[in-house]
């Protein structure tokens, strides 16, 4: 359970950091996002397999949720009330 307060400070200090270095942000227009297998889900595959909701932080219109099970944490995008899109954190 210490785990995951730990997790969300170095994502937030990190996405600070990275935001500041990054010329661009996100897919270039005409470009095809790559999704690593095995590296993004959706909220409800996520919630099918038994992980829980630990936290969830307004992003702007968005909001950002995080997920555990066991030792397994995940951050999740909540684009609309039906689509998200969620990265493993470890």
């Amino acid at each position: 359970m210490r785990l995951l307060p730990l997790a969300v400070a170095i994502l937030l200090s990190a996405s600070g950091v990275s935001a500041q270095e990054a010329d661009t942000l996100g897919t270039p227009l005409g470009h095809k996002e790559v999704t690593p297998p095995g590296q993004q889900s959706s909220m409800g595959e996520l919630l099918s397999k038994g992980y829980q909701i630990k936290a969830a932080i307004p992003n702007g219109g968005k909001f950002v949720v995080f997920m555990q099970k066991d030792q397994s944490a995940y951050a999740c995008e909540m684009q609309s009330l039906t689509a998200s899109r969620c990265g493993t954190l470890n």
